[in-house]
């Protein structure tokens, strides 16, 4: 009775030991010799080989709104690469190599295909930097969410040596160059605003739209993975004195954060081209240009800070670099 019971009640425990079945093998994918165990276990267990002196670097997220798109588009492949680079991106402005990843996936009513579509991104996102999908955890949680609903959250865990330590506050100078990586898309900042210029929430059709500007759909171009930079940047790294990860608060907040006390930044907006995608969105919801600054990264995914004799350098390293601006005094 229990079992029946518990599924009228909206939690499927069959269904929850099916999923589990299905992204083993894609949680297994990404093991390497430091993962202890296998999955299943109530706890990961990761081996920390290596480092000398370590310092470990961890950092959390979800994918907001943009799981909605996905919801309605039926596509749930690509939403599991934009946590895990998403994670990625902010454990690596310390210079610290992804370790492990645990994800979250909270349902109201569980669809084991969806969730294995999910977790099968994760885990591929995982795998393509070297890091171990070393457990997580699938709640049914009706009454909570929505009808149909669901979300996807995770924690990620990098190391560093202390001695490599990417500290900005104490190596960002006066003088500095800032170095623009472009972006993929909106990454996952954003949404809410896109759904609200476009009246998503009332019909989601416009996702379904050819734009010529973007040469595919809305909703193809909005499903566009967070871009990981790690891979990228990696050669250039002993070069660069500071990182900013362009997310939520665009520019303007997140060059902040890497700013030493009595320094501040100068961007020269005419040194990039933003994206089609957020002229369009500007466009479609009257969006004045200093909230699409502070709501979006338009094109900017990345700024590195380096010195003046050094940015040539690291600008033949990383082709895509330009020159964005510089580090002023306050």
């Amino acid at each position: 009775m229990g079992s029946q019971a518990y599924r009228a009640a909206g939690v499927d425990l069959d269904a929850a030991a099916r999923v589990k079945e299905l992204f083993k093998p894609y949680v297994r994918s990404t093991f390497t010799p430091q993962v202890i165990g296998d999955v299943g276990l109530f706890g990961g267990c990761f081996r920390l080989q290596g480092y000398q002196d370590p310092v470990l670097v961890a950092s959390t997220d979800s994918v907001g709104t943009k799981i909605k798109l996905a919801l309605w588009l039926g596509r749930f492949d690509t939403i599991g690469h934009d946590l895990v680079n998403h994670c990625v991106n902010d454990v690596y402005t310390t210079g610290a190599r992804p370790l492990f990843f645990l994800d979250y996936v909270a349902v109201e009513r569980l669809v084991p295909s969806q969730v294995a579509a999910l977790v099968r991104g994760v885990a591929e996102a995982c795998k393509a930097v070297g890091c171990v999908l070393l457990g997580g955890e699938t709640a049914q949680l009706p009454g909570i969410y929505a009808k149909g609903a669901l979300d996807l959250a995770g924690f990620l865990v990098g190391a560093a040596e202390r001695e490599a330590l990417l500290d900005p506050l104490s190596t960002v100078r006066g003088g500095d160059v800032l170095l623009g990586i472009p972006s993929s898309g909106l990454h996952t900042n954003g949404y809410s605003l896109v759904r609200s210029v476009y009246r998503l929430d009332e019909d989601p059709a416009p996702l379904k739209r050819y734009e010529p500007e973007l040469g595919r759909t809305l909703g193809e171009a909005l499903l566009e993975p967070h871009r990981c930079y790690y891979p990228l940047l990696e050669p250039a790294m002993p070069l660069i004195r500071g990182m900013a990860h362009i997310t939520g608060g665009g520019l303007p907040e997140n060059l902040a954060r890497i700013m030493p006390k009595g320094l501040t930044f100068r961007v020269d907006k005419s040194s990039w081209e933003v994206p089609p995608l957020f002229r369009l969105i500007q466009r479609q919801g009257n969006v004045s240009d200093g909230e699409m600054e502070r709501v979006f990264n338009l094109g900017v995914g990345m700024v590195l800070a380096c010195a003046p004799e050094r940015a040539a350098e690291v600008q033949r390293l990383l082709p895509e670099a330009w020159v964005l601006g510089e580090v002023v005094p306050s």
